[in-house]
C-alpha cells in the first residue's frame, strides 16, 4: 500500500462486486432478509427509540431472524459479514482468541456490551474482550453503531460501538427454540453443539426466560507445522487443540406499557488448548475462562413524552493459564517447566437515564458510574528458576463517573417546512478517579434530500482508557537501581477527533444503500516499549544497558476509509446484499511526546517494530487491517426450500513476528499476508411447522490462507443442524 493512499481491491474482485450491486437497481417489491423492518427501532445510536434510517450514522441492526438465516456458528462470523468490521481468529480453530478491529480502531477502542453493559477484561493486558468468550445464543438482536461513541458511552468507544441485546419476553404462552448442530472442519476434527431456549410469558406482562448453550469441540493444531524431519518429535507428536464452551442464562421481567423490569444472570464456562506462538506447537497448554454477569433494568414512562430508567450490572471473571511439562523427543524426556496464572476481574456499572420527547425535540439526560477490578496470581518453575507473584495486596481498582446529555433536533420544532433539517448535539463529562476530567462532545447535522434518501454528517471526540494492567502492573526488569516498573500510573487517556460523511437511501422497501466516508485521528497512543541506558549511544548498547519496559503515551494514529453497503430484492424469492470496506492508517511517533518522568529519560526503543525514537518515526499499514468485501445471496427455491450463497473477500495486509534480532531483546517485525476469497453455501427445509433442517458448506474451494502468521485456519468445513420450536 503506498502512503496515504486508500487500499484498493483488486480490479477483478471489485467489478465483480459492483456488477452485482448495480443488478438491484431493477428489484421488484418484496421482503428482503437484509432490509430492515420499518417497525424495528434502534435504541443504541441515541440511547432513544429511533427508527435506523432516520438516525444521521451509520447503523446495523441484525436480528434473531437473521442470525438464524444466516446459519453461522459464532457472533464472530456474524458480525465479519458486516462493513468496517474485520475479526482475527473466525476461520481458526475453534477457541481461539478472536479480536476485533472496527474502522481501523484498535481492538480495545470498540465497545461490546450485553443489554448496553459493557462486558470486558479488566485484567487482561489491554482491557479487550475475546470474542470467542460469546455465543448465539439468547439474542434478540445485535445492534451495531459505526464511528466514535463516547459521549453517549463514554470509554471505548473510538471506533464505535457493538450492543448485542437478549431476549425478552414473546406472545403470552409457553416457548421452546431447541437447536442441535454439528460438522467437521478438517481432518479428525468434529463440532457438537446443543441449544435449549424456554420462555413463559404470562398475559399480565411478566415473562421468564431460561437457556442453556453447550459445545465440544476436537479441533485443529491452532499452528502450522514446518518440521518436516520424520524423526523430529515433534513432527509426529502434533497436538490437536480442542475447545468446550457451556453457557447457562436465565431472564425474569415484567413490562407493560408504562413500565419495562427485568433482572437476568449469565454464566460462562470454556476451556481451550492453545500453542506457545506461531509455528510452535505445545501439548500441554490449556486457558480456563469462566464469566458471571448479574443485569438488570427498570424503565419507567408516566407520559407518553417522559420516561426515567435505571440499569447496571455486575460481572466478574477469571482466567486460568497452566502451561504443564511435556515430552520433547523420543526417549520420553520432560521440559520440566511448569506456570499457571490465574487472573481475575471485576466490573460494576450503575446508569440513570431520563428521555423527554415532544415533536421535533428528542433529549436524553444521564449519568453513569463504573468500577473495574482486576487481580493476578503466577506462577513459574523450571530446573534453572522459579517466581511467584500475588498481586491481591496492591488492591487495584479504578471508579469513573460521568454525565452526559444528548440532544437530537428537528426543523419541525421551529417550522414544519424545515422538518427535512436534524440536528444532534452531545457532550459527556468522565471523571476518571487517576486522570481527571475527560470532556467528549459530538454534533451530527442531517438532511432529507429526497424521499428516504438521507444525507448526515458526524463530528465528534473520543478517549479510550489505559487499562489496569497499563496503569499498574508492578513488574520490573532491567537494572534493580532504575526502579521503573511494567505499568505506568502517569498514563493519559487515548483522545480521538472523528469525521464521517454519509448518505443512504431506502427506495420503496426494495433497495437499500448506504455510502460513508471516516477519518479518525488518535492521539497520545499507548504503546509498550524498551527503555535502555540514556548515556549510551544506541548502537554501542548491550545487555547490561537495559532498563525494563513499560508503557507509555506516544505517538498519533490515523485511520481513514470508506464503507459501501446494498441490501435488495430482486424477486419475491431472491434477496442480495453487498457490502465494501476500504480503511487504511498510519502511526506517527515524534520523541518529542515522551514524558519522562516515568522514562527517567532513558532511551525508548518501540516493541511494535524495533525502532528508536531519537527521531520521528512513521509505520504505515497498521497490523491486521484489510480492506474486505461481502456479497449475498438469498433464493427460495420451494417453499419449504432456501438456499444461501455467501462470498467473503479479505485484502492484503500486515501481521506481526517477533524477530529476535531487533535489538538485543528482539522486537515486532511485520510481514505480507496475502489476501483470499471464502465462498460458503447453506440450505434450509423445512420439514414440518416449528421443525427445520439445515445444512451448510463452508470455504466450498478450500482456499489455504492465514489469518494470523503461524497459525492455521479452517478448511472445507461442513455442518448439519436440527431446530424445532414452537
Amino acid at each position: 500500500m503506498k502512503k496515504e493512499k486508500i487500499c484498493m481491491l483488486p480490479a477483478t474482485f471489485a467489478v465483480a462486486v459492483f456488477t452485482c450491486l448495480a443488478a438491484v437497481s431493477s428489484a421488484q417489491s418484496a421482503d428482503s432478509l437484509h432490509t430492515k423492518k420499518l417497525s424495528e427501532v434502534v435504541v443504541s445510536a441515541t440511547r432513544s427509540d429511533r427508527d435506523p434510517d432516520s438516525v444521521g450514522r451509520s447503523i446495523t441492526v441484525i436480528s434473531n431472524e437473521q442470525i438464524k438465516n444466516s446459519g453461522a456458528n459464532s457472533i464472530a462470523e456474524i458480525l465479519s459479514q458486516q462493513e468496517g468490521i474485520y475479526v482475527v481468529g473466525t476461520g481458526q480453530t475453534p477457541g481461539q482468541i478472536q479480536n476485533l478491529f472496527m474502522r481501523g480502531a484498535n481492538g480495545n477502542q470498540t465497545s461490546v456490551m450485553i443489554d448496553g453493559i459493557r462486558i470486558s477484561d479488566p485484567s487482561s493486558s489491554d482491557n479487550a474482550i475475546d470474542l470467542s468468550e460469546l455465543s448465539l445464543a439468547n439474542i434478540d438482536r445485535i445492534e451495531i453503531v459505526r464511528g466514535s461513541h463516547s459521549t453517549l458511552y463514554g470509554s471505548a468507544a473510538i471506533g464505535g460501538i457493538i450492543n448485542i441485546i437478549t431476549k425478552k419476553g414473546m406472545s403470552p404462552g409457553l416457548h421452546a427454540d431447541a437447536d442441535i448442530r454439528g460438522g467437521v472442519f478438517g481432518k479428525n476434527t468434529s463440532m457438537l453443539s446443543e441449544n435449549l431456549f424456554l420462555n413463559y410469558t404470562h398475559k399480565s406482562g411478566f415473562y421468564a426466560n431460561g437457556e442453556v448453550y453447550n459445545n465440544h469441540t476436537n479441533g485443529l493444531d491452532a499452528t502450522i507445522d514446518t518440521v518436516t524431519d520424520p524423526n523430529n518429535y515433534r513432527h509426529n507428536h502434533r497436538d490437536r487443540d480442542g475447545f468446550t464452551k457451556t453457557d447457562l442464562m436465565g431472564k425474569v421481567g415484567y413490562r407493560n406499557a408504562k413500565l419495562d423490569i427485568f433482572a437476568s444472570y449469565k454464566r460462562v464456562d470454556q476451556k481451550s488448548d492453545v500453542d506457545a506462538g506461531a509455528y510452535q506447537d505445545d501439548p500441554a497448554y490449556t486457558v480456563a475462562f469462566g464469566r458471571n454477569l448479574i443485569s438488570y433494568g427498570m424503565s419507567y414512562k408516566p407520559t407518553g413524552n417522559f420516561s426515567i430508567s435505571c440499569s447496571g450490572g455486575i460481572t466478574d471473571m477469571k482466567r486460568t493459564v497452566i502451561d504443564d511439562s511435556s515430552v520433547v523427543d523420543n526417549q520420553g524426556n520432560y521440559n520440566h517447566s511448569y506456570s499457571k496464572g490465574i487472573y481475575k476481574g471485576n466490573t460494576f456499572t450503575q446508569d440513570l437515564q431520563a428521555n423527554y420527547k415532544i415533536k421535533g425535540l428528542s433529549l436524553v439526560v444521564g449519568g453513569n458510574y463504573f468500577n473495574e477490578k482486576m487481580t493476578a496470581n503466577t506462577y513459574y518453575y523450571s530446573p534453572f528458576y522459579s517466581s511467584r507473584q500475588n498481586l491481591d495486596s496492591l488492591h487495584i481498582n479504578v471508579s469513573t463517573l460521568s454525565e452526559y446529555i444528548h440532544l437530537d433536533l428537528d426543523g419541525s420544532l421551529f417550522n414544519k417546512d424545515l422538518k427535512i433539517l436534524a440536528l444532534g448535539l452531545g457532550v459527556r463529562n468522565t471523571n476518571h478517579q487517576l486522570f481527571g476530567n475527560n470532556l467528549t462532545w459530538e454534533a451530527n447535522p442531517s438532511v432529507w434530500v429526497g424521499e428516504n434518501a438521507l444525507l448526515f454528517a458526524s463530528f465528534s471526540t473520543g478517549f479510550n482508557a489505559p487499562s489496569l494492567y497499563q496503569l499498574y502492573a508492578p513488574d520490573q526488569s532491567g537494572s534493580p537501581n532504575s526502579n521503573i516498573t511494567r505499568g505506568n500510573p502517569t498514563l493519559k487517556p487515548e483522545s480521538s477527533n472523528s469525521i464521517e460523511f454519509g448518505f443512504k437511501q431506502k427506495l420503496n422497501d426494495r433497495l437499500s444503500f448506504h455510502i460513508s466516508y471516516f477519518k479518525t485521528v488518535v492521539k497520545n497512543s499507548i504503546d509498550f516499549v524498551y527503555l535502555w541506558n540514556k548515556n549510551k549511544p544506541i548502537d554501542s548498547l548491550s545487555y547490561s544497558d537495559y532498563r525494563g519496559d513499560t508503557y507509555v503515551n506516544i505517538g498519533t494514529q490515523t485511520n481513514q476509509g470508506f464503507e459501501i453497503g446494498v441490501s435488495s430484492t430482486l424477486s419475491r424469492k431472491l434477496s442480495l446484499y453487498g457490502n465494501v470496506s476500504l480503511v487504511n492508517g498510519r502511526l506517527d511517533y515524534d520523541p518529542t511526546d515522551i514524558d519522562a518522568s516515568h522514562t527517567q529519560g532513558n532511551l525508548v526503543q518501540l516493541f511494535n517494530n524495533g525502532a528508536f525514537l531519537n527521531k520521528q518515526v512513521q509505520s504505515y499499514n497498521l497490523v491486521r487491517r484489510p480492506s474486505t468485501a461481502n456479497l449475498g445471496m438469498s433464493y427460495q427455491l420451494l417453499s419449504r426450500l432456501s438456499l444461501r450463497g455467501e462470498l467473503r473477500y479479505t485484502g492484503p495486509r500486515n501481521d506481526v513476528y517477533y524477530d529476535s534480532s531487533l535489538g538485543q531483546n528482539g522486537a515486532l517485525a511485520t510481514r505480507g499476508m496475502g489476501d483470499y476469497v471464502l465462498v460458503d453455501f447453506s440450505a434450509r427445509y423445512r420439514i414440518l411447522k416449528g421443525l427445520t433442517a439445515g445444512f451448510r458448506v463452508e470455504n466450498i474451494f478450500d482456499e489455504k490462507y492465514e489469518e494470523i502468521y503461524g497459525y492455521t485456519t479452517r478448511g472445507r468445513s461442513f455442518y448439519l443442524n436440527l431446530r424445532y420450536s414452537f
